[in-house]
Formats: structure tokens, C-alpha cells, sequence
């Protein structure tokens, strides 16, 4: 009896699962009702002829229409059933008017997603929005953004039927936001919103767009630097977009209430004004990146438009060159609520500088990564002076109890890292101290702190590993072969016999996926070597190795072009492409094609520590 039962629910999760597949068939259908376009297009997307099976003969699948038949007369006596018989007249080639463009796996192959990129190509959205359901919506986005369309993403947008809009969510995973230019998108977007706001504020109680809109995500919206792609957006140009619209919808809040305490004279004119009811708003979450030059816009968007329609709302914050004065104004002006990570970069702080920022940061209780580069930190000759700018240093890094990530790359801080991080509260995860003039006692701390086990990446390039660190570095690994994921020896003179002395300890980090030995004097059997025996690292993904010592020319070093002081080696182009053709080889041969070797350094793009 229980078997029966067992197989009788089978059989109705069978076909419960079976009418949704015709269920969601059925929405392709509609929607290329609503196109005029035949739903079958076997030779691009290989389908077989679909052959229905008989259903058991109940009032739930006996007469299945589509969903919004009934409003649509032209749609209507269009079955499911007849929809799936094979017809001769039915074209079996994609219509032309839809864009032949290189797409993602994921989304050419995607019934769905031809319908609604021959929906968004050649049909006014604002007539046939108000007839479509909301869970198309985010297709019609991502048909939209991937096709470079903005008129029909200001449209979507106008009429966004969800509380939330995340552009990484829409559109998928981050190559594609970096892949596909989307300066006039994005533009659209906000304008959009600027619009709806707008319009919100001059009619308060109207609704007629349905438009319910309230929070705006453009984080992760990689950096599309000028000149690498004409119609891209830089991380700076979008920063000031944003910062433009909640300076204009402020602007335009003040003039409508100004404007209506005029309407309103007497004693109780402004308080009328202030009375009216406000539109909910939206909040924009985004990543901020400022210089000298968008400073001022961006303080007037965060001072003036905090309590307006349009609020910013800082997830990660990032300054160059920017004075120490404006940059604690910023960071005092920043909601406290949503930033993860501040990135102050290029700018000679030092350890009086730092004293005066870091105090400020503990206002932010979810920061997890704290990035210093470049900020002139130095004491490597011991004075009372860097003593107490020591002290202070730990004890405000103390008061962050969120941070997991911390980067003080190119500081001089030979000797004193156990003082910098010994009132840290929670391990770090992440730990980037290349170019930091450490010594062996630095390692060997950090080999035995709390931090060892927990860490994820480490960047230790910069260092001399040809001598004394070359055995703390060793025992170092040890500690984090459980946990490494990201290591990075750029630059540290290693030669052959210091990688065979490492190789041990590497081959045991078993979770390592990027491993960076660039700029070491490495020979080409080597670097086979190092192939070959990690070639067991499953998660191994990308090593960017080295120019080999024996592809460059016995010659004297020659200086660059543009440089006085910058010098290179001569490079043997032939023994090189041998060398690079030889090491393809093997990786070819070991089957592992998601691995890749490369002796290219550049535009890989970082593993950052929120992907880990």
C-alpha cells in the first residue's frame, strides 16, 4: 500500500512538473503572440519536433489556455495543443529583425530570451507593459542592457513593477557588466528614476505608472577606463552621474516646496509645504570612487540629498589624491549602515595622517576591508614619535571589529608588524603587505598569530625570499595551506632552487587557486617542474609566471623609452614563444583546460576578497 502511495505521488510531481514546463511554454508562446513571430526556430536552437503526451484526461489539463488569453482576442482559440503540432508554415529560421550579437552562454540559447529581444528591437514597451506580467520584466531588462537599447531600459524602469533593482542580479554574473559598454544604460537608468521622482513630487498621490521602485543597486559595475571601449563608463564618470541626479532631484524638491508655500500665503504658508506628503523615495546603493575633481559634486549628493527623494547609499569607498580634510568630510557624510570596505590610495598619509582617519571608521560597523596602499607609512628607524603613531595605529585598527581584510602595500614597516595588529578582535582573511621591507621576525609572528589559519590571500610580493625570509615564508605556508586561496610572490628574487624549497608546502595548499611568481628569475625547466606537480591543485585556476632567466639575450641592460631611471633586459622573442609553446604543451596534455599559465600580468583583474 505504501509502495502504491509512494508511486501515485511520483506520478503527481511528474505531472505537476510537466505542466509547468508547458506553463512557462506558454508564456514564450503569448509573448510571441503578442510579436506575431512563430515560436519555432529549429536550426539555430536545435529543437526536436515537440510531441505532446496524452495527459490523463482531468479538468486541470484537459483545456490549458494561456494565461492572459482572454484579454487579447488575437490571441484567442490558441491552444496549448495547437500550439505544439507540428506546422509546415512555421519558419524554422530566427527572425531577422533580432540582432546577430555575440551573447553569454546562458542567454542565445534561451527561448524566452529571443522573444524578448525581438520585443525590446522593434516594439513601443509603454503600449504593451501595462499587458505583461511582472516576472518578464527582468528578461526584457537583461534583453535591453545586453543589446545596448536605453530607451527601452528607461521604459522598464518607468514602469518597474519590484521594490528592488540590481543591475548584477538583472544581468548576471560580472564579465558581462564589464564585457558589454553600458554608459548610455546606465545613464538611462538613473535618468529614469530622476524622472519617476520627478514626476512623484509634482503629484504626489498619482500612480499611474505603477512604478514601485524604491531601491536602485548599481554596485559591482566594473571600471570601463576611457579609451578602452568608446561608449563604456569609468568607475569616476559614474560616481558623478549619480551624484549629478540626487543634486538635481534636491534641487527640485526645494523649488516644488518653495512653490507651494507661495501658493500657500498667510502665517501657515511653509508649514503647509513642509506638510504635504513627500514620495517614499529611492535609495541608490553604489560603489563611490572620488578624486579632486568630482569632490564637490559628491559632497553636495551626500550633505544636501541625505533626507531627499534620492539618497546614496555606500556600499565600498574609494579616494586618490584627495586631502586629508575631504576625506574626513566624505566619511562623516557617508550613511554608516551599508559600507564594507574604504580604499584611501595615494595619498602620503603617513602615521599622523592615519591618527586622524581612522577614528572616523569606527562608525561603520560592517567594514570588512580597510585598503592603505601607498600611504607613506615608515618606521624602519624607531623614534618616540613613531612609537605612539604605532600604538595608536593598533588601537584604532582595534576598534573595528568587522574588518577581515586589511592592505598597507608599499608601507615600511620592518619589525613592527606584531604592534600594528596585535589588538585586532577577529582574524584577518585577507593580508596584502607587498613592498613593506618586512623581516623574518614578521613572518615568524605571523605564522604563529591567530591570523595564519583564517587567512585566504596573501601578498607578500616585494620581498627578498633569496635569503633569510625564505624559511619563515615556509613555515608561514604551513600555517595556511588549509586556507589559502590567493598567494602573490611578485617580484621576490627567487631563483630555481628557492621555488624547489617552497614547492613542498605549495603542493599542500590545497585550495589554492591563484598563484602570482612574476618577476622572479625562474628558468623554463623550472616552471615545467612547478607544472607538472601542481597539476593536483584542483582549484587551481590562473599562475602568472615569469619571463624564463634563459629566454633573455646576454646583453646589457637597456633603459625604457620615456624613463631615466628604468631599465630592462633584452628579451630572446624566439626562446620565449618556444618556451611559452612548450609549457601550453604540457598543460594541453594534462586535460586540465580550466587551468591557465601566463606570463601577462596585466588584465586578469584581481581576485578581489569579497569573491572568495
Amino acid at each position: 500500500m505504501g509502495s502504491l502511495r509512494g508511486f501515485g505521488g511520483a506520478l503527481d510531481w511528474f505531472w505537476g512538473s510537466l505542466d509547468w514546463f508547458w506553463g512557462s511554454l506558454d508564456w514564450a508562446e503569448a509573448l510571441l503572440g503578442l510579436l506575431q513571430v512563430p515560436i519555432f526556430a529549429t536550426t539555430p536552437l536545435k529543437l526536436p519536433s515537440p510531441k505532446r503526451p496524452p495527459l490523463p484526461s482531468s479538468p486541470s489539463h484537459s483545456s490549458h489556455r494561456f494565461p492572459f488569453q482572454r484579454g487579447y482576442p488575437w490571441i484567442r482559440g490558441f491552444s496549448r495543443d495547437s500550439a505544439m503540432a507540428p506546422s509546415r508554415s512555421r519558419s524554422t529560421q530566427i527572425p531577422p529583425c533580432i540582432p546577430k550579437r555575440q551573447l553569454p552562454p546562458g542567454y542565445s540559447d534561451s527561448l524566452l530570451f529571443l522573444c524578448a529581444r525581438r520585443m525590446v528591437a522593434q516594439h513601443p514597451l509603454p503600449v504593451l507593459l501595462p499587458a505583461l506580467p511582472a516576472h518578464l520584466y527582468p528578461i526584457l531588462f537583461q534583453a535591453a542592457f545586453l543589446d545596448g537599447r536605453p530607451l527601452v531600459l528607461r521604459d522598464l524602469v518607468t514602469a518597474w513593477p519590484f521594490p528592488v533593482l540590481n543591475f548584477q542580479r538583472l544581468v548576471g554574473r560580472r564579465e558581462l557588466l564589464r564585457d558589454h559598454p553600458c554608459k548610455l544604460c546606465v545613464q538611462a537608468v538613473i535618468l529614469a528614476v530622476v524622472a519617476q521622482l520627478r514626476r512623484d513630487l509634482e503629484e504626489p498621490g498619482r500612480d499611474s505608472s505603477g512604478c514601485r521602485l524604491r531601491v536602485l543597486d548599481v554596485t559591482g559595475v566594473p571600471d570601463d577606463p576611457a579609451g578602452r571601449a568608446p561608449d563604456g563608463m569609468s568607475v569616476w564618470s559614474g560616481t558623478v552621474a549619480l551624484a549629478k541626479a540626487c543634486v538635481e532631484v534636491s534641487k527640485h524638491q526645494r523649488e516644488f516646496q518653495r512653490r507651494g508655500s507661495k501658493r500657500h500665503k498667510g502665517r501657515s504658508g511653509a508649514a503647509t509645504a513642509a506638510a504635504a506628503p513627500q514620495p517614499p523615495g529611492v535609495d541608490v546603493h553604489a560603489d563611490l570612487f572620488v578624486n579632486g575633481t568630482s569632490y564637490g559634486i559628491l559632497r553636495d549628493a551626500l550633505q544636501t540629498g541625505a533626507a531627499g527623494p534620492l539618497r546614496l547609499k555606500c556600499r565600498e569607498f574609494q579616494a586618490e589624491k584627495l586631502s586629508l580634510a575631504g576625506i574626513v568630510s566624505l566619511l562623516e557624510s557617508l550613511d554608516p549602515s551599508c559600507v564594507r570596505r574604504v580604499d584611501l590610495r595615494f595619498r602620503n598619509l603617513g602615521l599622523t595622517g592615519l591618527s586622524v582617519i581612522l577614528p572616523h571608521l569606527s562608525r561603520f560597523p560592517e567594514l570588512r576591508s580597510l585598503k592603505l596602499q601607498y600611504s607613506n607609512v615608515d618606521v624602519r628607524r624607531p623614534t618616540p614619535e613613531s612609537a605612539i603613531g604605532i600604538r595608536c595605529l593598533a588601537g584604532q585598527l582595534g576598534m573595528l571589529p568587522s574588518l577581515r581584510e586589511l592592505n598597507l602595500g608599499s608601507s615600511r614597516l620592518s619589525g613592527n608588524l606584531r604592534q600594528i595588529l596585535c589588538d585586532l578582535q577577529a582574524p584577518l582573511e585577507s593580508l596584502e603587505l607587498a613592498f613593506c621591507s618586512l623581516l623574518p621576525a614578521d613572518l615568524a609572528f605571523l605564522s604563529q598569530s591567530f591570523h595564519a589559519p583564517a587567512l585566504k590571500r596573501l601578498d607578500l610580493s616585494g620581498h627578498d625570499f633569496s635569503q633569510s625570509l625564505l624559511e619563515p615564508l615556509r613555515l608561514l605556508l604551513e600555517e595556511t595551506s588549509a586556507s589559502l586561496l590567493h598567494l602573490d610572490l611578485m617580484e621576490c628574487r627567487m631563483a630555481d632552487s628557492h621555488l624547489d624549497a617552497l614547492l613542498p608546502t605549495l603542493r599542500r595548499c590545497s585550495r589554492l587557486r591563484f598563484l602570482g611568481l612574476y618577476g622572479n628569475s625562474l628558468s623554463t625547466a623550472a616552471l615545467k617542474d612547478l607544472l607538472q606537480k601542481t597539476l593536483e591543485l584542483p582549484d587551481l585556476r590562473l599562475v602568472v609566471y615569469p619571463f624564463p632567466v634563459d629566454c633573455y639575450k646576454p646583453e646589457p641592460p637597456r633603459r625604457i623609452p620615456g624613463s631615466r631611471r628604468i631599465y630592462e633586459e633584452p628579451m630572446d622573442g624566439e626562446r620565449l614563444a618556444a618556451a611559452s609553446a612548450e609549457i601550453s604543451q604540457l598543460l594541453a596534455n594534462s586535460g586540465r583546460t580550466d587551468l591557465v599559465w601566463t606570463y601577462n600580468p596585466y588584465g586578469h583583474g584581481a581576485m578581489d576578497y569579497f569573491s572568495l
